[in-house]
């Protein structure tokens, strides 16, 4: 059964006069499990996808439904419940807070999901751990690297148990070989813990991990399926 449905999304941008269809009419599922790879070029709609999918954006038509609930994007209230419960985030820019450390960045986010218990800051340290930084928690994130930044994004995004994780160009500002230890993060996500991972990106790596690709080109899906396979190689 999908985690996340949607149905003919639609977004429009109206200003002096213009008009510009962001979306045209875009349905997609995610699968617990399932690792989908959104490709395009810049403007093609890739990051307003993942925005009103992901509950940071209303769409001007269509439908949503995230682990079973149908999303109401006409209460703000009912946006952030569903972020809060079900979503995780993963930016480009990395969006830590330069004065927190390591795990007061984790700690934060945990706040915020509502999840300030006895145990959230054993949660953070044990989600940190897992991801190979528990010997960084008390460095603030100018002491890090790009790749332990990435890191800490990722455990940022984890925390709360969201089911769902959007990563948008996640490997952009990293080196290959970092890139590539990011992406067997999400492979273990999505294998080892069943979370439905959508991961936007120029990065032709991500294909290797790539359960289903999506083309997005004029904010409208041109092509999905299976990523394409060398047979000499045997791999993407």
């Amino acid at each position: 059964m999908a985690i996340l449905e949607a149905e003919c999304l639609t977004k429009v941008y109206e200003e002096g006069g213009s008009r510009v269809e962001a979306l045209r009419g875009i349905s997609l599922d995610l699968e617990p499990g399932e690792i989908v790879l959104l490709e395009g070029p810049s403007g093609s709609g890739k990051t307003t996808l993942m925005s009103v999918a992901g509950c940071l954006l209303s769409p001007t038509s269509g439908r949503l439904s995230v682990e079973g609930r149908a999303v109401d994007f006409a209460s703000a209230e009912d946006m952030v419940r569903v972020r809060r419960e079900s979503i995780g985030f993963i930016f480009q820019s990395f969006n830590l807070f330069p004065a927190l450390t390591v795990l007061e960045n984790v700690l934060f986010a945990l706040q915020v999901r509502g999840r300030r218990t006895p145990d959230y800051e054993r949660e953070a340290r044990m989600i940190l751990e897992q991801i190979g930084l528990g010997h960084r928690l008390d460095f603030i994130p100018a002491k890090l690297s790009g790749g332990e930044k990435q890191r800490v994004a990722i455990a940022r995004a984890l925390s709360g148990g969201s089911r769902i994780v959007f990563a948008d160009e996640p490997t952009a500002n990293l080196d290959s070989h970092v890139g590539l230890e990011v992406l067997e993060i999400f492979r273990k996500l999505a294998k080892e813990e069943g979370r439905a991972v959508l991961v936007a990106t120029h990065d032709s790596a991500v294909r290797k991990i790539a359960d289903w690709v999506l083309k997005i080109r004029d904010g409208q899906l041109i092509e999905e399926g299976p990523p394409v396979t060398d047979p000499e190689k045997g791999h993407p």
